[in-house]
């Protein structure tokens, strides 16, 4: 492989691609949407009286969203497109390798996609001014929405190598986004729902005559309870999940006060198996819980996890495409036609 050939490769992608009118189109769009975002998002947080992140939150799970949402279209047709067209043969018979040809297609559906990603930086830049938010915030949002995009780029030039017709391939793209996006949370939810145990927990007896608790006594209380975390796994592969809990929470009083430690908080708890809960009237209810932040900090970060998911499943998917893709022409016969 040569790094320059995949430069010059992804670079004429890119001129295709950026000589299209649909193309400043779909930037402009783009644009308008995160306006209104943003705008929404101010007026939403303009009541509260303590700085929080909620208003950055907001507009990077957008941009999330946009970038899932576009991504598939920009690279779901990447090889079968050439090779529908009859310009990928001409360019296998270069001295261009498969490697260089796929890593060139990879190249410019993540350059493709990073320029949604700088645009929307003016406008996370802005939404910093809401408050609460770190250097440390914006830098490791900005990595993970990078992540995401060459992990959906990957998905796409993979399946556009696997399957023939580019209409099928970047359907499926949307369908594989789709079940990162909606599909592992309906997994979490039905898998955690159907694997089920029995779980004790233990409350005051109530005297029926006088209507209160009984304070020297316990009653033991059998029931059954989902088992989410045997199937959290389904949650982690998640974008949305991923960007949440890897990016820095800040905490009030022990309980975040943005939408990436609330979505932070909620994986963490999954993780943990049910426990022995105490119901005790004669104090004050529940026996005192860990705060959020506590939990946070006992249990074990769920984002490596999920982005290992979506790159082994892209990893293999571009593996995939690179191996059909690649063609005989060093076994054949000197002046053999393969196009």
């Amino acid at each position: 492989m040569s790094f320059a050939r995949i430069t010059t490769l992804a670079r004429l992608e890119l001129t295709q691609r950026l000589r299209s009118v649909g193309w400043y189109v779909l930037l402009g769009v783009f644009v308008l949407l995160l306006i209104g975002i943003t705008l929404l998002s101010f007026m939403v947080f303009s009541f509260q009286s303590e700085p929080n992140a909620g208003v950055y939150s907001i507009v990077v799970n957008f941009v999330l969203l946009l970038v899932v949402l576009v991504s598939p279209t920009l690279s779901g047709n990447a090889i079968n497109g050439d090779r529908e067209a009859a310009t990928l043969a001409p360019v296998q018979v270069t001295a261009a390798t498969t490697g260089d040809i796929m890593l060139g297609k990879l190249l410019a559906a993540v350059a493709t996609g990073s320029i949604f990603l700088l645009i929307a930086v003016p406008f996370l830049l802005i939404s910093m001014l809401g408050g609460g938010v770190t250097a440390g915030m914006l830098i490791v949002s900005l990595l993970v929405l990078l992540a995401e995009i060459i992990v959906v780029a990957a998905i796409g030039v993979g399946l556009s190598g696997l399957i023939a017709r580019p209409l099928f391939s970047i359907a499926t793209t949307y369908l594989a986004v789709a079940a990162l996006v909606v599909g592992t949370l309906i997994a979490f939810g039905l898998g955690g729902t159907a694997i089920q145990s029995e779980a004790r927990g233990y409350e005051r007896p109530w005297d029926e005559t006088t209507g209160e608790p009984v304070c020297d006594e316990w009653v033991e209380v059998n029931y059954n309870q989902p088992r989410f975390d045997l199937v959290w796994g389904f949650l982690a592969a998640n974008p949305f999940v991923v960007l949440a809990d890897a990016t820095p929470t800040t905490f009030s009083h022990g309980y975040p006060n943005d939408l990436f430690g609330q979505v932070k908080v909620g994986v963490r708890l999954a993780q943990l198996p049910p426990e022995i809960e105490r119901w005790d009237a004669c104090e004050n209810g529940w026996i005192e819980s860990p705060t959020s932040q506590e939990q946070i900090e006992d249990t074990v970060p769920s984002w490596f996890v999920g982005l290992g998911l979506q790159a082994l499943i892209a990893g293999g998917l571009f593996a995939g495409a690179w191996a059909r893709t690649r063609t005989p022409a060093r076994r054949l016969p000197p002046g053999t036609r393969i196009a």
